[in-house]
């Protein structure tokens, strides 16, 4: 049973033990900065006039900058790699769709508005009739 245990013992001893492991700060900034990706994530959903084209153009920046920092570092972290990544790629939806918006003419913006505003009332009107 010993011998069984000891190459996971080891295993786990490398991680615990690995110069980007828990025991550094390469393995928590990556771990802490999936809460801005989901931060994108969820501004995915918000209105594509209330996008802020500089706070976007700051986490596309500092996303990209941060890849190329990744790889240069000693240790390389693939994890940080990755993060960024992710928030690169939220921060350039977020740009693109805010770009979007801004291309459209006033009629198409206060049509979007108009169906949005339907939309709501329908979900209002649902969630009224609906028993809790």
């Amino acid at each position: 049973m010993a011998a069984a245990t000891a190459p996971a013992a080891s295993k786990l001893s490398a991680f615990m033990n690995h110069p980007a492991g828990p025991k550094t700060v390469f393995f928590w900034a990556p771990m802490f900065k999936w809460g801005l990706v989901a931060a994108g994530l969820k501004d995915l959903s918000r209105p594509a006039e209330n996008i802020s084209i500089p706070q976007n153009l700051a986490l596309t920046a500092t996303g990209l900058i941060w890849v190329r920092y990744s790889f240069v570092i000693i240790p390389v972290n693939y994890s940080l790699a990755s993060v960024n990544v992710f928030v690169a790629g939220t921060g350039i939806a977020s740009l693109y769709r805010g770009w979007d918006w801004s291309r459209k003419s006033e009629a198409e913006k206060a049509e979007v508005r108009a169906q949005r505003a339907l939309d709501a009332a329908a979900e209002k009107a649902t969630a009224a009739l609906t028993p809790a």
